[in-house]
């Protein structure tokens, strides 16, 4: 599954309408015909993103914000309202409470799956640099982001900036930020790291729309922009280039006619998610990289790997959702020093370093946390994905000789791996322990099984659920 979807709303058959067409994208679906109701569901598992109702049998959206602040959930959980069209003073009040979105029935598919990518997105990245902040200042090495700072830029992007002019002058009193206006030819342009905008608008017409699905792009590739906000707004509105757009990596969508002042709302939320991003990056870097960095391979170490491993213990125990602990050892390890030298050893133990770190995803932790032991984690993955890519891993190791400085002929090499799940939403998985060093443990256990049995293979603990 992609992630929980709770959809709120009174009548049955648009509830029926939304699980069918988001299920089918494989989204896990949950239902509630009121706010007390999504409260109670929310209690037992708290969903990915809300699809709300603009109307409510007991409250409106805001309502349902303001009970998910008590609950401890506020900007944790992404609520888009869905409604029938409602006055720019109704939409705007709405964004300033803390809706992510506020789509207009009828929705078109592609553009509402899109954008349920989009959103899933954004939080679940916000979510993990939260949650290695969090390692961080549980070591003890991170310190409190300052609040101020230089003044934020926007950059508008048109095909022919003197057409939105009044559109700008309208905008522009009601943003904090700074604007300016460029062609696209011009838009990504930065002669100084501080020239780099922290949020772009891109304005599509119909006949500059390629253009823009080409700068779109630039900009999420290029190192300085790739964490600039983007927000697309369409002159004329085009469901399924808005969704192309979304999945290319835009934050945010609009049509052009709405009020500016809904626009500045947006933007301005789009630039404080990116400078508490940019905050939250600069202070993993900083704060922890020379005491918890393996100086060798470069990867984490067992001082960073077991609070953060701890973490995910913890998230997984809220949110229901499994991971995955492998314990990976070199195999015979031993041979290739004393055969070879600790210089050839160390080659072979920062190319599988590298190996492992680019065959995983980026949400996935590896560690060194002995000689030539590695820790991996694995967070959302369930037994299947989790057996696959340790298996991979393995071929990963074997099937590419190392080539070492000095030596005439390739090394070659294996890897032993022990693997263990735990999946929270099982109740049989409460029975048994739920701590960091258990899992370690019972990983460590699978990865004694795997050498007796010959290594160079993956052996599963019995899965804690």
């Amino acid at each position: 599954m992609h992630g929980k979807i709770l959809v709120i709303d009174a009548i049955a058959t648009n509830r029926i309408v939304l699980r069918v067409k988001l299920a089918a994208s494989h989204y896990e679906m949950m239902q509630a015909d009121s706010i007390g109701e999504a409260m109670s569901v929310i209690s037992t598992c708290v969903p990915d993103m809300i699809l709300c109702a603009d109307s409510l049998p007991d409250g409106d959206p805001l309502r349902l914000l303001a009970r998910l602040r008590k609950a401890g959930l506020s900007g944790k959980v992404p609520v888009i309202v869905i409604g029938a069209p409602g006055a720019a003073q109704d939409r705007q009040r709405l964004f300033a409470g803390g809706v992510e979105d506020v789509l207009e029935r009828p929705v078109d598919d592609a553009l509402l799956l899109a954008r349920t990518r989009s959103v899933m997105r954004a939080y679940a990245s916000a979510s993990e640099w939260t949650l290695r902040d969090g390692t961080s200042r549980a070591l003890g090495f991170a310190e409190p982001s300052a609040q101020f700072g230089p003044r934020q830029m926007v950059r508008v992007i048109a095909s022919d900036p003197t057409r939105i002019d009044a559109w700008r002058q309208s905008l522009e009193p009601k943003l904090s930020a700074s604007l300016t206006v460029n062609t696209p030819a011009a838009g990504v342009v930065a002669d100084l790291p501080e020239d780099v905008p922290d949020a772009f608008v891109l304005v599509i017409e119909p006949e500059t729309s390629m253009n823009m699905l080409g700068l779109l792009a630039t900009i999420r590739s290029h190192a300085s922009t790739r964490h600039s906000a983007i927000m697309v707004v369409q002159t004329d509105p085009d469901p399924r280039l808005g969704a192309q757009m979304l999945d290319m990596g835009a934050n945010d969508l609009m049509d052009f006619d709405r009020d500016p002042a809904e626009l500045a709302l947006r933007v301005e939320t789009l630039m404080t998610r990116k400078r508490m991003s940019d905050a939250l990056r600069d202070t993993v870097r900083s704060g922890i990289e020379a005491a918890v960095i393996d100086p060798l391979t470069g990867l984490h170490n067992r001082r960073y790997a077991m609070p953060h491993l701890a973490r995910i213990v913890d998230r997984a125990a809220k949110s229901k959702k499994p991971f995955a602990v492998m314990v990976a050892d070199m195999d015979h390890f031993k041979q290739i020093n004393d055969t070879l030298g600790h210089a050839a050893g160390d080659a072979v133990l920062v190319e599988t370093a590298r190996r492992l770190r680019e065959d995983l995803r980026a949400v996935d932790l590896v560690a060194r946390i002995g000689g030539e032991e590695f820790l991996i984690v694995m967070p959302g993955a369930g037994l299947s994905n989790a057996r696959k890519a340790a298996q991979r891993l393995c071929r990963t190791i074997r099937d590419t000789p190392y080539d070492v400085p000095g030596q005439d002929a390739p090394v070659t090499a294996t890897i032993s791996i022990g693997l263990t799940v735990c999946d929270p939403s099982v109740k049989a998985a409460m029975t048994l322990p739920m701590n960091a060093e258990a899992l370690l443990d019972r990983a460590d256990k699978a990865l004694y099984g795997a050498k007796a049995e010959g290594r160079d293979r993956v052996t599963l603990l019995r899965p804690a659920a």
